[in-house]
């Protein structure tokens, strides 16, 4: 398969399955079956060919791996290029796990429009990969900003009762912030004569240039985390969205500005980077704890979830910005590990809302007596959320928490209060659910978990079990890359007479 340009493979079978599910014909039902066959094949397919990378990747370098270079308008010296190291690997894998388990959850929830969904799904699945995998500036704000008309459609036809304005506010906030990146990125081209992303990285952007250029690419990326005070769309859409949707939303969506901070923000405006960390780290520490105590006053479940995911992002922000090995990495795993836990959580309540119909915690108490094993699975990642050792979740947080208080003690205690919050709002939300007598009328015949969704859930216990027993099999992955982008960071400050904070 070494000839094989494995990427563009990776990226675009995706639209391959969306073509054939386009050209099936019948009456409604044998459309609709052939259509969910033929995204889940697509999509399970697409995984297994990723797992290819990550047999074949080489830890022992930072270079980009699996590269693809064509010149596409070689005029402005724009050219169609591929690579991933070992971040942007790791986030590929993911985007290909997510999808088929997306559209198996999908299953029955969705009854109306299956063609057209599991098109969106497909079509949304070659965006990402995409963007995780594109190393010109062009190539990269194109999949980065595609992805948005799939998702505004997932959520404006297939979710709830207001979808509608749920799908116009997570455009506007998100066209909002991306109109300044390519501002930004128009201004690069001019001052560095290129579009390609790895020599950008290298490239020394003026001073007085750079802080210009780094609020311009925060304006998109913290509204992809979503940071406060720019994280509002997200409860809404969260609430609107169908089961799935909220699954590729929480668990890759809110990665690209994570992703986006290592890519640009660190290795190519790093000066601009030490002078605005405080900022970072302030509506960092304002997220993780007033988003918390938001979380813990929801009386939706769906809604608590996405506080907790903006929460979340908050270490994931915090650790970036620490700039050193321990603080990076831990975003980097916290991103991972937020990916298939919040995806899990969502799909826990999609489980029972498909049976009652109803996402308001009051409705539920004492399923424990009729769903043991979903209440088993809930706990499972409602423990993974509060960071319990042994999951995926709790190797994130400390290593955050390791790297912030490397750098500023404050922060790093202020933090800390994040995993205290945490542990209250999800163990608040898991008694009331889960817990208590089975009074409740609509409860008494209410049935446990199906093979289909033993088969969604699956992959997700053991990958949450996986990256909390043996972290470091995901940690040599990245290992190399962060170590050279902080080298490419102190590098950038030592020509300036600058250093990061903290060393």
């Amino acid at each position: 398969m070494s000839d094989i340009p494995i990427l563009s493979l990776l990226t675009f079978l995706p639209l391959v399955g969306a073509v054939l599910i386009l050209s099936i014909r019948g009456d409604d039902a044998i459309v609709a079956r052939n259509s969910r066959w033929t995204a889940l094949w697509t999509s399970a397919i697409n995984f297994f060919v990723s797992l290819y990378l990550w047999f074949k990747f080489d830890q022992s370098t930072a270079n980009f791996q699996f590269v693809e270079k064509v010149d596409w308008m070689p005029e402005f010296g724009i050219s169609y290029h591929m690579g991933v190291d070992g971040i942007s690997l790791l986030f590929v894998l993911l985007t290909t796990l997510l999808t088929p388990i997306c559209i198996l959850a999908s299953w029955e929830s969705i009854k109306e429009r299956v063609k057209e969904y599991m098109i969106a799904f497909l079509i949304l699945e070659t965006f990402m990969i995409g963007m995780f995998s594109a190393l010109d500036l062009i190539v990269f704000y194109i999949f980065f900003e595609a992805v948005l008309i799939p998702m505004f459609l997932i959520i404006g036809i297939w979710g709830g009762t207001r979808r509608v304005y749920a799908a116009f506010k997570l455009f506007l906030y998100t066209l909002l912030g991306s109109v300044l990146m390519l501002i930004a990125m128009l201004a690069m081209y001019f001052d560095a004569g290129t579009t390609d992303m790895v020599e950008l990285m290298t490239h020394s952007f003026p001073t007085g240039m750079q802080p210009w250029l780094w609020l311009a690419f925060l304006a998109s990326f913290a509204v992809k985390v979503p940071m406060w005070p720019v994280h509002t769309w997200l409860p809404d859409a969260h609430v609107e969205a169908p089961t799935a949707g909220s699954v590729i939303l929480a668990g890759v969506l809110l990665k690209f500005g994570g992703y986006g901070f290592l890519r640009f923000s660190l290795p190519m405006f790093p000066e601009a980077s030490v002078m605005f960390t405080p900022l970072i780290f302030t509506l960092s520490i304002i997220a993780v704890i007033y988003t918390s105590l938001v979380a813990l006053a929801q009386v939706d479940m769906k809604k608590l979830i996405a506080y907790s995911s903006v929460a979340h992002m908050g270490f994931v922000t915090a650790g970036t910005f620490t700039m050193n090995i321990q603080g990076i990495e831990g975003a980097i795993y916290q991103m991972l590990s937020h990916g298939v836990v919040s995806a899990a959580l969502f799909l826990i309540v999609g489980v029972v809302y498909d049976r009652i119909h109803s996402r308001e915690i009051a409705v539920y108490g004492g399923l424990v007596h009729r769903m043991p094993a979903y209440s088993l699975i809930f706990m499972l990642f409602m423990l993974a959320s509060v960071g319990l050792p042994g999951t995926g979740g709790f190797v994130g947080e400390f290593l955050v928490l390791v790297g912030l208080f490397q750098v500023n003690t404050w922060v790093a205690a202020l933090a800390s209060l994040g995993v205290i919050l945490g542990a209250a709002y999800m163990l608040y939300l898991y008694r009331r659910v889960i817990f208590g007598q089975l009074t409740k009328e609509s409860l008494m015949k209410i049935k446990d978990m199906s093979p289909r969704e033993w088969a969604v859930f699956a992959p997700l216990i053991i990958l949450t079990l996986w990256m909390g027993i043996y972290p470091s099999s995901f940690l040599d992955f990245m290992h190399v890359s962060v170590e050279n982008l902080l080298t490419q960071v102190e590098t950038a400050l030592a020509a300036s007479g600058q250093s990061i904070a903290g060393n």
